[in-house]
């Protein structure tokens, strides 16, 4: 069932991290969106920016910044018609394993949730392929089996012919809480609209104020490969 993407962020003050994936209403582009939030001063003390065709994150404010392992990596990297994004430094290790020729599931299987205990933080991962007019996608996410870290459960959601202006939608955190309660089940189906500004707009506008902290949008064309990328940070 599609959730109605606004409503369902602005009634959950904690999502996290979050990765979209879909397809433009009018069916011309792939469209993806990766937002991050932040409850702590280090995490919070964050901004995107451009790094060759993906993007980084890096300290706003660097006399600030505490622990790095986790917070900063590049969230978006381009391997030829693959687009990766995801919430950690697991982006490098699909980039290396896909560029060795490993399937975007395969070069995940030496990674597990992030070692932040008590809240082992899932690790989601999104591959984009686009060419020659076609589109596919997938979704990951790695997670401790209800909060045992003795165990790694795996998912990944293979979307073949996404259908125009449908998407599916990830995150990290079913919500805010102590420890954070990972996410569940299958990743939400949205509604993709044709415009970039508009997408834009709707997801900042929607994640909560105190929390929110950088979102990244980019669509690709896909009869010319051509792309367009919105980056917002609070922190300016």
């Amino acid at each position: 069932m599609e959730i109605i993407l606004d409503k369902y962020l602005k009634e959950n003050a904690y999502p996290g991290r979050g990765i979209i994936i879909g397809r433009s209403k009018d069916g011309s582009k792939a469209v993806t969106a990766y937002f991050i939030m932040g409850r702590s001063v280090n995490s919070r003390n964050r901004i995107f920016v451009t790094e060759g065709e993906g993007i980084r994150t890096e300290a706003f404010d660097p006399s600030k910044l505490q622990d790095p392992s986790l917070i900063i990596y590049a969230p978006v990297r381009v391997l030829d018609n693959r687009t990766i994004v995801t919430n950690g430094d697991q982006t490098d290790t699909i980039y290396e394993g896909m560029s060795k020729g490993e399937t975007f599931e395969q070069s995940l299987r030496c990674r597990e949730f992030e070692p932040d205990a008590p809240n082992y933080t899932p690790r989601i991962s999104g591959i984009l392929e686009t060419g020659e007019g076609s589109f596919s996608y997938a979704l990951s996410i790695l997670k401790s089996d209800h909060g045992d870290p003795s165990q790694c459960v795996r998912y990944t959601f293979a979307y073949e012919k996404p259908l125009a202006g449908e998407g599916h939608f990830i995150h990290t955190y079913k919500g805010d809480g102590n420890p954070l309660p990972s996410f569940e089940g299958e990743p939400e189906q949205v509604e993709i609209p044709d415009d970039i500004d508009e997408f834009t707009e709707l997801l900042w506008s929607s994640l909560n104020e105190d929390n929110k902290v950088s979102l990244f949008v980019r669509t690709i064309d896909l009869a010319d490969g051509k792309t367009e990328t919105r980056i917002v940070n609070k922190n300016r």
